[in-house]
C-alpha cells in the first residue's frame, strides 16, 4: 500500500460547491467561539422544517491561544502556504471580543439557526447529509490538565499539537496520516470518517452554556456514528430550536482519549426536520437528550461527570426507548440490551462524560 499527500485546495468561504440551496458562511456575525447558543439569542438565519442548509464549520485547532492564535503562521510551520489556510479561520483568530479564553470553551459553533414552528417539547432532528474537508491536514492535541491521563501526558512541558496530513491509497481512499516512525520506513495511517462533534439546540434562559460538556442540549457530545446519512434528535428547549454546528473531526476513536481527534473544518450539508411532541412521544418516548439514528442503529446517550453515571443514564435511555418503540416490558428490554447491544465510550475528556448504546433495527423488524 502506498500514499500519496491530497492535493484539495483549501474550500475558501462562499466558493467551491455548495450543495444546498440556502448558505450560511462561518463570517462573524454568523459564529460563537467557546459558548453555545441560549434563548436570548437572534438567529442569524430562519428555515422551514425539511430545509436543507450548507454550513461552514472551522475547528478550533490552530486558532487558540496556545498555538499563537495566528493559524497562518502555525500552519506554515507544518509545510502549509498561506493558500493552504482558511480565511474565516483567520479571521476568527484575529478578531476582539468573540472569546475570553480564561472562561470560554475552545470551540468555533456557526449558528444559530431557528427552524419555524419549533417549540418546547417538539424534537428537531439534524441529518447530515454531506460532510466535504475544507483543507487537507488536520491536528490532534494533548494539553496540560486534560486528556485520559491528565498528568501523564502530555510528557514535556508545553501542550503537544501533532499535525496530520490527509493523503490517498492507490484505491482513491483519504485517509489520516502521522508523522513516521522514528528509525522506521513506516508511515501511520487511519480511515476518515468526517463528522460534527458538535450539534446542538439552544439552551432555556439567558446564559449561553459554556461549549465543552455535551447535554440534554446534545453541544459537544463527540459520537462518531454521526457521520453522513446519520441523524441527531434533540429535544426542543426554545422557540425555533436555534440549532448550531461545530468541532468539526476527519476521524476520531471512540473515548477521544488524547483530548483531541483529528481536529478539521468542513463543509457541510445538513437537514432540518421537526418531530412535534405527540408524533416524538409515539417514536421515541420522552426524549430528556441527544438520541442519534443510523441506518443501522438506534443510538441512545448517557451523559454524567462520573462513567458509572453515563453508563447508567445511557442504559435507564435504551430500556425507555425500547418500552417506548416496540412496547418491550422493561425487564426483557433491559436483558436484550445485555445480550445484544454494544455500549461505547463517546469521548472521557469533555468534563461531562459520554456513553452511547448501539441498538440494531433490525432485530426488532417483523
Amino acid at each position: 500500500m502506498t500514499t500519496t499527500p491530497s492535493a484539495q485546495a483549501a474550500l475558501q468561504p462562499d466558493t467551491g460547491e455548495i450543495p444546498a440551496s440556502v448558505y450560511l458562511s462561518a463570517a462573524l456575525p454568523n459564529i460563537l467561539w467557546g459558548r453555545l447558543p441560549c434563548a436570548a439569542d437572534t438567529a442569524v438565519l430562519t428555515v422551514a422544517p425539511g430545509t436543507e442548509v450548507t454550513i461552514d464549520t472551522i475547528s478550533h485547532e490552530g486558532i487558540l491561544d496556545d498555538q499563537g492564535r495566528d493559524p497562518v503562521a502555525f500552519f506554515a510551520g507544518h509545510g502549509v502556504a498561506r493558500d493552504g489556510v482558511l480565511d474565516d479561520a483567520v479571521a476568527v483568530a484575529a478578531s476582539t471580543g468573540l472569546r475570553d479564553p480564561a472562561v470560554d470553551g475552545p470551540h468555533v459553533v456557526t449558528g444559530p439557526i431557528a427552524v419555524e414552528g419549533a417549540e418546547p417539547g417538539d424534537v428537531l432532528t439534524m441529518t447530515l447529509v454531506t460532510a466535504t474537508p475544507r483543507v487537507p491536514y488536520g491536528v490532534i492535541s494533548n494539553r496540560h490538565g486534560r486528556g485520559a491521563l491528565a498528568g501523564e501526558y502530555p510528557q514535556a512541558e508545553g501542550n503537544v499539537s501533532t499535525f496530520a496530513a490527509v493523503a490517498s491509497r492507490e484505491d482513491g481512499t483519504l485517509v489520516g496520516t502521522l508523522p513516521r516512525i522514528p528509525g522506521g520506513p513506516r508511515t501511520v495511517t487511519f480511515p476518515l470518517h468526517p463528522f460534527l462533534g458538535i450539534m446542538g439546540v439552544a439552551v432555556a434562559g439567558g446564559e449561553r452554556p459554556h461549549s465543552v460538556p455535551p447535554g440534554a442540549h446534545g453541544g459537544n457530545i463527540d459520537i462518531n456514528l454521526l457521520v453522513e446519512g446519520a441523524s441527531l434528535h434533540l429535544p426542543v428547549q426554545v422557540p425555533g430550536a436555534l440549532a448550531y454546528v461545530g468541532d468539526p473531526h476527519f476521524a476520531q476513536g471512540d473515548g477521544e482519549v488524547a483530548l483531541t481527534a483529528m481536529e478539521a473544518s468542513l463543509r457541510v450539508t445538513v437537514r432540518f426536520d421537526l418531530i412535534k411532541r405527540a408524533d416524538a412521544v409515539a417514536a421515541f418516548g420522552e426524549i430528556a437528550g441527544p438520541l442519534a439514528e443510523t441506518a443501522e442503529y438506534l443510538v441512545p446517550t448517557g451523559l454524567d461527570e462520573d462513567l458509572d453515571e453515563a453508563v447508567q443514564n445511557c442504559v435507564r435511555a435504551a430500556i425507555d426507548l425500547l418500552h417506548a418503540r416496540y412496547g418491550m416490558d422493561r425487564t426483557l428490554a433491559y436483558a436484550y440490551l445485555s445480550a445484544a447491544t454494544d455500549f461505547d465510550i463517546s469521548q472521557v475528556v469533555d468534563l461531562v462524560k459520554g456513553v452511547h448504546a448501539r441498538i440494531r433495527k433490525e432485530d426488532f423488524d417483523v
